[in-house]
């Protein structure tokens, strides 16, 4: 058969474990919706998501193997991802400093909070500059190829239906974040998820480098 739908099951029940890990996308999805309303979580979500596809289509045309095993070149990779994590921490620390110093003085309305600049351009640079998603696809869709008689479209399937997945998932994050932002209208949640965030990415760009 072209396709082997008989590992759709199994691969389904993986790839949800997989996307319920909280991960970097989920923490700059949680921080951009709630922070700043639906519109601009969505606009990072495309983000995202066309990074991914970007990264799916190099596994499945087959130029995933030939960068994964080139030491020099992931290294690169892991570098400039852990980079962009800092400045991206560094720069909602700012935000908050320079927000705790506005408020001493004059406190501003909630509703003249301003999106993060181009949040489509941080969710693709946050995903695209991650080679653990590049490296997972690798490794995890392969085992589900099982008798299919073009591996390709196979892989390509499997891609396409792991998107999906997430896909629907974060956007329900991006959407019940906003609307609890909306009915709290709290800046100190605000406040507190911006500075949980800041640390998961120090975090996970430390284990980017040390991995």
């Amino acid at each position: 058969m072209l396709l082997d739908l008989g590992t759709l099951p199994a691969f389904v029940l993986a790839s949800a474990v997989v996307i319920l890990t909280p991960g970097v996308d989920t923490f700059l999805l949680l921080r951009t919706s709630v922070r700043f309303g639906t519109r601009p979580g969505v606009y990072a979500l495309a983000g995202i998501h066309t990074a991914s596809l970007i990264q799916v289509a190099v596994v499945v045309s087959g130029l995933g193997a030939l960068v994964t095993s080139s030491p020099e070149v992931l290294s690169v990779m892991k570098w400039l991802g852990a980079a962009y994590l800092v400045y991206l921490a560094v720069s909602i620390l700012r935000g908050l400093w320079l927000t705790r110093r506005e408020a001493a003085n004059a406190p501003v309305p909630e509703e003249t909070a301003r999106p993060d600049a181009n949040p489509f351009l941080r969710g693709l640079l946050s995903n695209i500059t991650n080679p653990k998603m590049l490296l997972f696809s690798l490794a995890f869709l392969p085992q589900f190829v099982g008798s299919a008689a073009s591996p390709a479209i196979q892989l390509a399937m499997l891609g396409g239906v792991f998107l999906l997945l997430a896909a629907v998932w974060e956007f329900a994050i991006v959407f019940t974040s906003s609307r609890i932002a909306d009915k709290l209208r709290n800046p100190g949640f605000r406040n507190s998820l911006d500075l949980v965030s800041a640390l998961a990415f120090i975090g996970i760009s430390v284990g980017l480098v040390a991995s």
